[in-house]
């Protein structure tokens, strides 16, 4: 027990100390999944648009196929209680496959059948702490940091979805490349959010401190757009600009929907309910599909009356937004990062 402890105690560690990192590769699975599904439609694009419809939406059905049956929903179907029982404590499953007649403590001990096997629980003293209820919307809307990360996830989610969404048209449109060309080449710039969302989440471990990371990135970001807008009728040239720009928007991106909402739902003033992590979370998530949703209609009106330019010009207006946004949390995060670095100094 001791040992399976201290094996806990450590993979928790590694967790709150690489939490940007974790969430940061977690979050890589969206980026995956769009590269699966842009090579998939565009080896069957040739045979007519249907079928590449036809080949997703298989994928998907199969995917929820794995799910309904793969997916544990509770821990009595690995042979666990379904829940933690009141004033008891799980210590340790027993091995025998018959239940025991007499225990040795019987005024300490109590046994919990479950499906799988018994188990040896042992009471506690002390009253079990109240359960954290579930913040209200406005409460969570309130809490430190939400607003400021939310209209920047909006600003940021409408370049990112709109550089998923209209990038191959783009591509085609622009270059006079084939369809099933460009749907290949726009899977660089998902390959850039995955690298861009490990490695700053990475490094945002290794400050402590998440908005510094973002605001360099996405100031870098801006500088990108200008370069992609003017790049050249070649396909490799292309390529190396497309994962520079998705390192740079799509890193930070992957790092607001999920280490920052992880954060931000674990203040202290939250007493770790996972319910108000659940619903921070949805909160960050929902304002930036709003702003993702409206920059759709914005992109093709734009593109209609002005060009693919001016396009560009509103992803940089966009990514500009968001730095503004966040702009109190970098500065109390830089002063932080200053009075700790001033107290190591004292200390020496």
């Amino acid at each position: 027990m001791a040992i399976l402890e201290k094996r806990n105690n450590s993979m928790l560690g590694f967790y709150l100390f690489c939490r940007g990192f974790v969430f940061g590769l977690w979050s890589a699975c969206a980026s995956v999944g769009n590269i699966l599904g842009a090579f998939l439609a565009s080896s069957v694009l040739k045979y007519g648009y249907e079928y590449a419809f036809l080949v997703t939406s298989v994928v998907q059905f199969a995917g929820g196929v794995v799910v309904f049956f793969g997916l544990l929903t509770s821990p009595k179907e690995v042979g666990l209680c379904e829940g933690p029982v009141t004033g008891l404590t799980t210590v340790e499953r027993d091995t025998d496959s018959h239940r025991p007649l007499m225990s040795d403590n019987e005024e300490d001990e109590d046994e919990v059948v479950c499906d799988g096997g018994y188990y040896s629980i042992q009471r506690q003293d002390d009253e079990p702490e109240p359960q954290t209820k579930a913040i209200g919307f406005f409460q969570a809307f309130c809490l430190p940091g939400v607003i400021p990360y939310s209209l920047a996830y909006a600003c940021l989610k409408l370049v990112n979805y709109s550089f998923f969404f209209w990038l191959p048209f783009y591509l085609s449109n622009n270059f006079g490349w084939k369809e099933a060309e460009s749907d290949r080449l726009s899977v660089w710039y998902d390959v850039g959010g995955i690298i861009g969302g490990t490695v700053q989440g990475l490094i945002s471990d290794f400050l402590g401190k998440r908005a510094p990371v973002l605001c360099i990135s996405l100031l870098l970001a801006m500088g990108a757009l200008v370069g992609y807008s003017h790049s050249p009728n070649d396909q490799i040239v292309n390529g190396v600009l497309l994962a520079t720009t998705g390192f740079l928007i799509g890193g930070p991106s992957n790092m607001i929907s999920s280490a920052i909402s992880a954060d931000l739902g674990r203040q202290e003033a939250l007493q770790g309910s996972q319910e108000a992590l659940a619903t921070v979370t949805g909160i960050v998530d929902g304002t930036g599909s709003i702003g993702a949703a409206g920059g759709q209609y914005l992109v093709s009106l734009i593109e209609s009356k002005f060009g693919w330019m001016w396009v560009f010009y509103f992803f940089i207006v966009m990514t500009g937004l968001s730095i503004v946004f966040i702009i109190p949390l970098i500065v109390k995060e830089i002063r932080s990062m200053c009075r700790d670095s001033q107290a190591r100094t004292h200390q020496l």
